[in-house]
């Protein structure tokens, strides 16, 4: 299938595709922050870059974009358009994010992925998983809310 966009409105979309303070990322960060949380944002000195950092306790979160990591609900869809170039690119993604969480592991970190779809969707289930992380609680990093669908 055939792009329905000209370059140069493809150009102007993808722009506007943000990497940092992102509006679920901003929801995640207001809640926090209310809860008296304080925290560090985008470290690059740690793999991948986690989007809040809390150094004394040596925890990172990382709040993704179901589109971009490939969660498989239905906003993690691929494009039916240019598949032979956005298979790769989402595949990569998801195998960096997997690589850059098991470095951070190793260095000691604990790590919490947040998905678009859960801040989306039942905010409060998605507050008391970031509560239950901080307060010491195993956080399961498992896709929430779907069951996870591999690219093709």
């Amino acid at each position: 299938m055939a792009d329905t966009r000209t370059p140069e409105q493809r150009r102007r979309i993808m722009q506007a595709v943000q990497g940092k303070n992102t509006k679920p990322e901003l929801t995640v960060r207001r809640f926090l922050h209310r809860m008296g949380y304080r925290y560090r944002l985008h470290r690059k000195d740690l793999p991948g870059t986690p989007d809040l950092v809390f150094p004394s306790q040596k925890k990172a979160i990382f709040v993704h974009g179901c589109f971009w990591h490939q969660h498989g609900c239905r906003y993690g869809q691929p494009p039916k358009s240019r598949r032979g170039y956005w298979i790769p690119k989402l595949k990569r993604n998801k195998q960096r994010d997997s690589e850059k969480l098991a470095e951070l592991e190793r260095a000691g970190w604990k790590a919490m992925v947040i998905w678009e779809c859960e801040i989306r969707g039942d905010l409060e289930d998605t507050e008391n998983r970031l509560l239950a992380f901080l307060n010491g609680a195993s956080v399961d990093n498992a896709d929430r809310h779907v069951e996870r669908q591999e690219v093709e």
